[in-house]
């Protein structure tokens, strides 16, 4: 049965353990290479399930994850494809 912690992108919770077993014990470091967080919610669903699992795995899941944001600014218009016509 599949266990999901990130909906968004997917990750279930052996993949969490995998990972914290290969020693990525920070919630950010968890993030980078489970890529838990970075789906359309931006951690806003699974970022307190996944420090909590990682806390119960022995890791710290210190301050919470850092926000990326566009590299450059994105309108609405173009989110949504509208033709600028």
């Amino acid at each position: 049965m599949k266990r999901l912690v990130c909906r968004c992108e997917d990750v279930t919770l052996e993949e969490l353990e995998h990972a914290v077993a290969l020693g990525h014990r920070d919630i950010e470091s968890l993030k980078r290479y489970t890529g838990f967080g970075t789906g359309f919610c931006q951690g806003k669903s699974c970022l307190v399930t996944c420090a909590r699992q990682l806390a119960r795995l022995g890791g710290d899941p210190g301050q919470g994850i850092t926000p990326r944001p566009p590299y450059h600014p994105v309108s609405l218009a173009d989110l949504a494809g509208l033709d600028p016509e």
